[in-house]
């Protein structure tokens, strides 16, 4: 049955890959469909002593059960975008029945890695523990997110357990694991991505920025910052999403994360 959740999410995902492809509203003057629930900048917890907020959306009128869980965690090469992004793709999400969370994380101008991964693992952490007055089912908790932000998705499906990944921003007596991983086109190996590309009028790049220096000069942070580095057999079922003529991350590195994972056993 565990398995059948899982796998529903994923589907799910896909479906929504129609739903972004269509036009929508400006995310600065969205409004909610009048069936969903929009809570904007709920705190839920602390990143470098500042608070950190996510929009949350939900059917007004929930599911008789737990209602399964949807996070969004936005792109911009660790260093742009915001939450507000996820409001469009996430309320089809609510409207049929799922508890949706878009999420901000510190961005890398303001704290290097690991903080990106520890704010986002304290949004799960928030999540299971308000899980029941929220009413949401702890143990359906799926990732989904682009680019920086499929990277992060990624890391959150690889890395649990790890306690430097983990943080202090709260909550701490909650696990931070996911059931389920939606990556579109994130970077996987950092070290591999940053070989690969020549630096442009000496400008750091943005894995540069995330690690606070080259990755080459800190493999170390770059292999404990990569998805790759982690797989193993108790990752959660992935759906990885990634075009062939990306200019910015290359394809290569979804495929060789799917590849491990395959080896690993993972779906």
């Amino acid at each position: 049955m565990k398995r059948c959740l899982r796998l529903g999410f994923a589907v799910a995902l896909a479906w929504g890959l129609a739903v972004c492809a269509a036009p929508g509203q400006d995310q600065k003057t969205f409004a909610a469909p009048a069936d969903v629930d929009l809570q904007r900048d709920v705190e839920y917890g602390k990143g470098g002593g500042r608070p950190l907020k996510m929009h949350i959306l939900k059917p007004k009128a929930p599911p008789k059960g737990l209602m399964p869980v949807v996070v969004w965690v936005h792109g911009g090469g660790w260093r742009g975008g915001n939450k507000d992004s996820g409001l469009r793709l996430l309320a089809p999400f609510a409207q049929r029945g799922y508890f949706c969370a878009s999420i901000e994380y510190r961005l890398s101008g303001e704290a290097p890695f690991p903080a990106q991964i520890q704010d986002c693992k304290c949004a799960i952490r928030f999540l299971r523990a308000r899980a029941t007055e929220f009413k949401i089912d702890p143990d359906r908790i799926g990732v989904w997110g682009g680019s920086a932000g499929g990277h992060l998705v990624a890391l959150l499906g690889t890395s649990a357990g790890i306690k430097e990944l983990e943080g202090t921003g709260g909550w701490q007596d909650q696990p931070s694991h996911v059931q389920a991983v939606c990556d579109w086109y994130g970077p996987s190996d950092l070290l591999k991505i940053s070989a690969g590309r020549p630096a442009k009028e000496n400008a750091p790049s943005a894995v540069a920025l995330l690690l606070g220096g080259p990755a080459q000069e800190r493999k170390d942070l770059a292999a404990l910052a990569s998805p790759l580095t982690h797989v193993g057999k108790k990752a959660p079922p992935f759906l990885i999403v990634h075009g062939d003529k990306d200019a910015t991350v290359p394809l290569n590195q979804s495929v060789i994360l799917r590849d491990a994972l395959k080896k690993a056993g993972v779906e």
